[in-house]
């Protein structure tokens, strides 16, 4: 489905479009002149005029929280295609993400993964998936940090969770990380709505699972403990969404 939002946002921001691509493809093939911290900032550069040009605005909480040394995985629910940019735009240290390979070999998007320096996962080979998750694990290990969907995909969830599948916490207990809960809210509006009316999305950054907590646990258990924070955080954003209409 086009949306009328993500057409709008290329048409207005055009010029600067065609620069950023451009400057992506230079920043890859002269990758040692720009550290990290220089890529994260061009990244969250070209999500602030984004959402300006949008006009989508994300309130935020909990950074607070989030871990000061190492690296550590940040699992959040998958809403649309706005999910990580709303992470991202609310997260002031660098992180980049696990990507499905052939969701980021579309225009734009392949060059804001390379700009990252995000990870391909190929779901259609096991043995490359297992090398990409080990790669990742040793990454974290060495103190980068990783946004993860465990949800998988995201048609038509909305503000709804579905399962989360347990491999995708192979990368933080291989790397014997930090676990980070996000839970995102109506981030499914900016680009799964045919709309160029204002909205608002949420992302809370829950308080981290150690691994001292976590050792020991099968991976099932911990999606299930991880979605069931997201979840309740989630509801009690949305009670407080639906007091504050009935007050208005």
């Amino acid at each position: 489905m086009i949306v009328l939002r993500l057409i709008y946002v290329v048409v207005v921001s055009f010029p600067f479009v065609i620069y950023y691509v451009c400057k992506a493809h230079y920043i890859e093939h002269h990758g040692e002149k720009f550290s990290e911290e220089r890529r994260y900032r061009m990244a969250r550069r070209c999500i602030s005029i984004m959402m300006h040009n949008g006009r989508i605005r994300t309130e935020s909480r909990g950074q607070e929280l989030l871990p000061r040394e190492g690296g550590y995985v940040m699992y959040s629910n998958h809403q649309g295609k706005y999910d990580t940019l709303g992470i991202m735009g609310s997260h002031p240290k660098p992180c980049t993400i696990v990507i499905d390979a052939y969701r980021s070999r579309l225009p734009i998007t392949d060059s804001f993964i390379d700009l990252v320096q995000g990870s391909r996962l190929d779901k259609r080979d096991m043995k490359k998936q297992m090398k990409t998750i080990r790669e990742i694990s040793e990454e974290v290990r060495a103190g980068r940090r990783y946004i993860v969907f465990p949800e998988g995909g995201y048609d038509h969830n909305k503000n709804d969770l579905q399962d989360f599948m347990p491999g995708a916490f192979k990368c933080a207990v291989w790397a014997k990380a930090p676990i980070v809960p996000v839970a995102i809210i109506d981030s499914y509006k900016p680009f799964g709505m045919n709309s160029i009316r204002r909205v608002r999305t949420y992302v809370h950054f829950l308080a981290p699972i150690f691994f001292e907590e976590y050792n020991g646990m099968r991976t099932a258990e911990i999606a299930e403990m991880v979605k069931t924070r997201i979840a309740a955080d989630i509801d009690a954003q949305l009670k407080c969404n639906s007091r504050f209409r009935k007050a208005g």
